[in-house]
């Protein structure tokens, strides 16, 4: 069994930060891609960041390029989002998502995951 576990959501004013963490646990490989998708009201879900198996690459979609950084930890099983000069547009549900397959470029297409966390709430004011 595989579990993910989002942690570190929360309330933040416009222009502020805030790190996102995701603990994997169970028989899971920490080579899998991975990702970060978020769904705000009322929109459909998006992947927002992937991470390669090794961690080398990574990818973004164009709203988050330059703000948000996906990293993974290996040794501690966790990957990390880090999100910083928020915008209200940001507010949104986040989940992390694995994959079971690895790869050097992996996809922002949800239906390609198999694992997922609860979710977590971020929310930015203006």
């Amino acid at each position: 069994q595989v579990r993910l576990a989002e942690v570190g959501g929360g309330s933040v004013q416009s222009g502020g930060s805030l790190r996102l963490s995701c603990v994997v646990s169970g028989d899971t490989s920490m080579s899998w891609c991975m990702a970060w998708f978020r769904q705000a009201p009322g929109k459909e879900r998006e992947g927002i960041a992937t991470i390669s198996g090794s961690g080398v690459h990574t990818a973004y979609v164009d709203s988050v390029k330059g703000r948000f950084t996906i990293n993974r930890d290996t040794a501690k099983n966790t990957l990390y989002l880090q999100m910083d000069s928020l915008k209200p547009e940001d507010t949104a549900m986040y989940s992390c998502a694995a994959a079971d397959f690895t790869s050097a470029y992996c996809p922002r297409d949800s239906s390609r995951y198999t694992y997922w966390g609860q979710g977590t709430q971020v929310t930015v004011s203006s």
